[in-house]
């Protein structure tokens, strides 16, 4: 295999990805339109109950809309690596995935690429999502829009490399669909995507602990502190091991010789 083979089949998945993501409008408008009705109805009705600002991990006061902006970037992004990864298990049941991994290209590298693919349709799904924001005085630094596309690009691989994993060990389309509500919700909830952790603490030590173990609230930290032109590294640390580790066991899940998919009979 020459490095040109390995861009043509980099470059295919990509289109194809991106071809659906064309074609799929609705796709684009759900992803859209959800973190938007939670802007504007969840954050101004929370705002109104708590009657002040408040303080992220930043030195400045902002608003609770302003506050939760990066945790609905993480939410687009989580949504969309799970949406990825069920059309991976649609795939697989149609049979088109089986034509993917038969390629004689490494099979890391096929689902590396898949990765990428999704993250890049997550990323433009969440610009548009800030460029409409912007409108509702969501207005970070334009600097910190360039310094977020890093913290971008990790958290989306790693929520992608999760939903991979679990396409990996999921047969049934229907199967899967229930599974990224259980997974989704969870996540979201007990994050710092909503509120900051300091504010947990100060309610329950064990909710506390929940929200800082949970990856989630590491990517939606990195997106947070990215925004305002500063590193979190301790969040940057978690969330690029956390991505080796799900990239890792969706590797192996997708080896028909001994990951999940051969346990379970899978295509």
């Amino acid at each position: 295999m020459t490095p040109m083979h390995y861009y043509r089949c980099f470059a295919g998945i990509v289109w194809r990805e991106a071809l659906r993501f064309v074609h799929q409008r609705e796709r684009f408008l759900s992803a859209l339109v959800r973190p938007l009705v939670w802007l504007f109805i969840f954050a101004a009705g929370f705002r109104s109950v708590l009657g002040v600002s408040i303080i992220p991990p930043y030195e400045t006061y902002i608003t609770y809309e302003v506050y939760i902006a990066p945790g609905l970037m993480g939410m687009i992004q989580l949504f969309n690596g799970m949406q990825s990864s069920l059309s991976m298990v649609y795939d697989r049941e149609m049979g088109s995935m089986r034509t993917l991994l038969v390629s004689p290209l490494p099979r890391w590298f096929l689902l590396t690429c898949k990765l990428l693919a999704g993250v890049a349709v997550s990323i433009i799904q969440v610009y548009a999502f800030l460029f409409v924001a912007w409108f509702w005085d969501i207005q970070p630094p334009l600097e910190g829009l360039l310094y977020a596309l890093p913290a971008l690009a990790l958290s989306g691989m790693m929520l992608g490399a999760l939903g991979m994993f679990l396409s990996s060990a999921i047969k049934q389309l229907e199967n899967f669909a229930g599974i990224m509500n259980f997974v989704i919700f969870p996540m979201f909830f007990a994050s710092s995507a909503l509120y900051p952790l300091w504010k947990m603490k100060e309610s329950s030590t064990l909710l506390y602990d929940i929200c800082w173990y949970n990856p989630f609230t590491h990517a939606v930290e990195l997106i947070r502190f990215a925004l305002y032109g500063q590193i979190n590294w301790v969040s940057a640390a978690y969330v690029g091991g956390t991505t080796i580790v799900f990239l890792s066991l969706a590797i192996y899940g997708y080896d028909p010789g001994r990951g999940l998919i051969s346990r379970k009979g899978g295509k």
